[in-house]
């Protein structure tokens, strides 16, 4: 049954875990309120989303398998980067099948997404403009004609509006029938006659060394991991280790790693019920053993002390403040 959401969020995980169709986790890098837009659309067999969130952020995405996915940027504004590929406002990136990828943005980020069933995908290509459009081995920027891709962008456009203004007809069978079909021309239209960016071997390489040092972090979430162990899970070396982070996250993997376990620590931190759980215990859990420099670096991050995010109810939680940057705390935090 065809159906749209629009939701706004001022918590991040909230946001991450709202978006629909992969596993996301965030990080927010950047100081003031967190603000986020997500719009969701879901047609017959076509799903669109439109994303807007304020804030300098990393976030890691695990799409589900089966799915054809496309991300293209909405609205011009600071970096975007996905995959360690800047996005830019005139391209579309075509993602594989079941990819987990880094996205990492420098200020006030607006994306859109679509997706349809792989074995659709294909079909649509072949029929409409006599291509294939099998998902890639690794992810592709495409640059479409000028004209396709400010199409898709208006469409996309006015299913939002839609879904903001007059959802009723979204919800109209038929007449979602007829956007999904306009959708999916235009989608066809830009990947069949766009130009592809050529997919380097380095790049190749440094997603792969990416997607094991991902999955290292995901499998030891509770052990502090060492450089060494991480350049021999990556099968890299500690200098190529270090440019593949900066490439995709802007920052050191210890910096990183870093980062990842204090806002798991806030999250824990959050859930926990006061009367059961102490502050010592949860930065203990997560590998932080100096209370007071845990204390002053999370302060800085999230503008309040760890006994104060303790005390929060998870339901009362109001605009979250991010007064700190994560780059500004030494190497060795």
């Amino acid at each position: 049954m065809p159906s749209s959401a629009i939701r706004t969020f001022t918590d991040p995980d909230e946001y991450a875990a709202a978006i629909r169709g992969t596993k996301a986790e965030m990080m927010v890098l950047g100081r003031g309120h967190f603000d986020a837009k997500h719009t969701r659309i879901e047609l017959h067999r076509l799903r669109m989303q439109r994303f807007s969130d304020n804030l300098p952020r990393i976030a890691h995405s695990a799409a589900v398998t089966g799915r054809a996915i496309i991300n293209f940027r909405i609205r011009s504004g600071p970096s975007m980067l996905a995959g360690g590929v800047e996005l830019e406002p005139t391209n579309i990136m075509r993602h594989n099948d079941g990819q987990d990828a880094f996205q990492r943005s420098s200020g006030f980020a607006c994306w859109g997404s679509m997706s349809l069933p792989v074995e659709e995908m294909v079909s649509a290509g072949v029929a409409i403009a006599g291509c294939d459009l099998t998902p890639p081995r690794d992810m592709l920027v495409v640059t479409p004609p000028t004209s396709a891709m400010a199409k898709l962008q208006r469409l996309h456009a006015a299913a939002a509006q839609l879904a903001e203004n007059a959802p009723e007809i979204i919800a109209h069978p038929e007449a979602a029938h007829g956007l999904e079909q306009a959708l999916i021309k235009a989608v066809v239209d830009c990947l069949g006659d766009g130009n592809i960016r050529e997919d380097k071997s380095a790049q190749r390489n440094h997603a792969i060394i990416m997607r094991r040092f991902r999955r290292t972090v995901e499998e030891n979430p509770d052990q502090t991991l060492y450089i060494s162990e991480l350049c021999a899970a990556a099968g890299a070396s500690d200098r190529s280790l270090r440019a593949c982070c900066q490439e995709h996250l802007g920052m050191s993997p210890t910096r990183y790693l870093w980062l990842r376990r204090m806002h798991m620590a806030r999250r824990a931190l959050r859930m926990a019920n006061p009367a059961a759980a102490t502050v010592t215990e949860i930065a203990t859990n997560y590998g932080f053993w100096e209370l007071g420099r845990f204390s002053v670096a999370y302060r800085s991050l999230f503008g309040e002390l760890p006994s104060a995010s303790l005390r929060q109810a998870p339901g009362d939680l109001q605009a979250q403040k991010y007064p700190g940057s994560a780059w500004q705390f030494p190497e060795s935090a």
